[in-house]
Protein backbone atom coordinates (compact mmCIF):
# COMPACT_ATOMS: atom_id res chain seq x y z
CA UNK A 1 0.00 0.00 0.00
CA UNK A 2 1.22 3.47 -0.85
CA UNK A 3 2.12 5.91 1.90
CA UNK A 4 -0.33 8.25 0.15
CA UNK A 5 -3.25 6.02 -0.82
CA UNK A 6 -5.70 7.33 -3.39
CA UNK A 7 -9.06 5.82 -4.31
CA UNK A 8 -11.07 7.08 -7.25
CA UNK A 9 -14.69 6.08 -7.74
CA UNK A 10 -14.57 6.07 -11.51
CA UNK A 11 -16.84 5.79 -14.53
CA UNK A 12 -14.67 5.15 -17.60
CA UNK A 13 -17.46 6.46 -19.88
CA UNK A 14 -17.19 9.92 -18.27
CA UNK A 15 -14.65 12.39 -19.66
CA UNK A 16 -14.31 14.23 -16.34
CA UNK A 17 -13.62 10.94 -14.59
CA UNK A 18 -11.06 9.90 -17.23
CA UNK A 19 -9.30 13.28 -16.96
CA UNK A 20 -9.22 13.06 -13.17
CA UNK A 21 -7.73 9.56 -13.24
CA UNK A 22 -5.16 10.60 -15.85
CA UNK A 23 -4.21 13.66 -13.76
CA UNK A 24 -3.64 11.45 -10.70
CA UNK A 25 -1.44 9.13 -12.76
CA UNK A 26 0.42 12.09 -14.31
CA UNK A 27 1.34 13.14 -10.76
CA UNK A 28 3.01 9.74 -10.32
CA UNK A 29 0.37 7.92 -8.30
CA UNK A 30 -1.14 4.50 -8.83
CA UNK A 31 -4.64 4.87 -7.40
CA UNK A 32 -7.12 2.22 -6.46
CA UNK A 33 -9.79 2.48 -9.15
CA UNK A 34 -13.32 1.48 -8.22
CA UNK A 35 -15.61 1.17 -11.22
CA UNK A 36 -18.75 1.66 -9.18
CA UNK A 37 -21.09 0.87 -12.08
CA UNK A 38 -19.69 -2.68 -11.91
CA UNK A 39 -19.27 -3.02 -8.14
CA UNK A 40 -22.31 -1.04 -7.01
CA UNK A 41 -22.61 0.87 -3.76
CA UNK A 42 -23.41 0.06 -0.17
CA UNK A 43 -25.13 2.43 2.20
CA UNK A 44 -22.01 2.45 4.40
CA UNK A 45 -19.80 3.45 1.43
CA UNK A 46 -22.08 6.27 0.39
CA UNK A 47 -22.45 7.55 3.95
CA UNK A 48 -18.65 7.53 4.39
CA UNK A 49 -18.22 9.50 1.15
CA UNK A 50 -20.89 11.99 2.18
CA UNK A 51 -19.33 12.44 5.61
CA UNK A 52 -15.82 12.78 4.17
CA UNK A 53 -16.81 15.25 1.48
CA UNK A 54 -19.32 17.26 3.48
CA UNK A 55 -21.84 16.83 0.65
CA UNK A 56 -25.50 15.99 1.01
CA UNK A 57 -27.08 13.08 -0.83
CA UNK A 58 -28.86 15.61 -3.06
CA UNK A 59 -25.54 17.28 -3.95
CA UNK A 60 -24.12 13.87 -4.92
CA UNK A 61 -27.14 12.99 -7.06
CA UNK A 62 -26.38 13.01 -10.78
CA UNK A 63 -29.31 14.16 -12.89
CA UNK A 64 -27.89 14.24 -16.42
CA UNK A 65 -27.99 10.90 -18.23
CA UNK A 66 -29.67 9.10 -15.34
CA UNK A 67 -33.18 7.98 -14.38
CA UNK A 68 -33.31 10.59 -11.56
CA UNK A 69 -36.27 12.49 -13.05
CA UNK A 70 -38.17 9.32 -14.00
CA UNK A 71 -37.74 8.04 -10.44
CA UNK A 72 -39.10 11.28 -8.97
CA UNK A 73 -35.80 12.04 -7.25
CA UNK A 74 -35.72 15.68 -8.32
CA UNK A 75 -38.63 16.42 -5.98
CA UNK A 76 -37.08 18.43 -3.11
CA UNK A 77 -39.35 16.60 -0.67
CA UNK A 78 -37.49 13.33 -1.27
CA UNK A 79 -35.38 12.47 1.76
CA UNK A 80 -31.68 11.66 1.85
CA UNK A 81 -32.67 8.09 2.75
CA UNK A 82 -34.78 7.92 -0.43
CA UNK A 83 -31.90 9.25 -2.51
CA UNK A 84 -29.38 6.85 -0.99
CA UNK A 85 -31.67 3.88 -1.56
CA UNK A 86 -32.07 4.94 -5.21
CA UNK A 87 -28.28 5.34 -5.58
CA UNK A 88 -27.76 1.81 -4.28
CA UNK A 89 -30.38 0.46 -6.67
CA UNK A 90 -29.10 2.58 -9.60
CA UNK A 91 -25.34 3.29 -9.19
CA UNK A 92 -25.40 5.67 -12.20
CA UNK A 93 -27.24 8.16 -9.96
CA UNK A 94 -24.02 8.97 -8.08
CA UNK A 95 -22.09 11.87 -9.55
CA UNK A 96 -18.46 11.26 -10.38
CA UNK A 97 -15.59 11.07 -9.99
CA UNK A 98 -15.18 10.95 -6.23
CA UNK A 99 -11.59 10.86 -4.99
CA UNK A 100 -10.42 9.94 -1.50
CA UNK A 101 -6.88 10.69 -0.28
CA UNK A 102 -5.32 11.40 3.13
CA UNK A 103 -6.04 15.09 2.36
CA UNK A 104 -9.79 14.53 2.05
CA UNK A 105 -12.72 13.36 -0.03
CA UNK A 106 -14.04 15.36 -2.95
CA UNK A 107 -16.38 15.20 -5.90
CA UNK A 108 -13.87 16.24 -8.56
CA UNK A 109 -15.94 18.33 -10.94
CA UNK A 110 -14.13 19.94 -12.67
CA UNK A 111 -11.34 17.37 -12.90
CA UNK A 112 -8.64 19.79 -11.73
CA UNK A 113 -10.35 19.85 -8.32
CA UNK A 114 -8.37 16.67 -7.64
CA UNK A 115 -5.19 18.73 -7.38
CA UNK A 116 -6.27 19.94 -3.92
CA UNK A 117 -6.21 16.31 -2.75
CA UNK A 118 -2.70 15.45 -3.96
CA UNK A 119 0.67 15.90 -2.22
CA UNK A 120 2.48 16.20 -5.53
CA UNK A 121 1.04 17.53 -8.75
CA UNK A 122 1.93 17.13 -12.41
CA UNK A 123 3.90 20.06 -13.87
CA UNK A 124 1.11 20.44 -16.40
CA UNK A 125 -1.69 18.32 -17.77
CA UNK A 126 -3.62 18.37 -21.03
CA UNK A 127 -7.24 17.30 -20.79
CA UNK A 128 -8.96 15.21 -23.46
CA UNK A 129 -10.49 18.38 -24.93
CA UNK A 130 -7.07 20.03 -25.26
CA UNK A 131 -7.39 22.37 -22.27
CA UNK A 132 -4.07 22.66 -20.43
CA UNK A 133 -4.08 22.65 -16.63
CA UNK A 134 -1.04 24.17 -14.92
CA UNK A 135 -1.24 23.58 -11.17
CA UNK A 136 -0.73 26.70 -9.07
Amino acid sequence: MSDFPITIYHNPACGTSRNTLAMIKAAGYTPTVVEYLKTGWTEAQLNALLTGSGLTARALLREKGTPAADLGLLDPARSDADLLAAMIAHPILVNRPIVVTPKGTKLCRPSEAVLDLLERKPDSFTKEDGDVVIPG
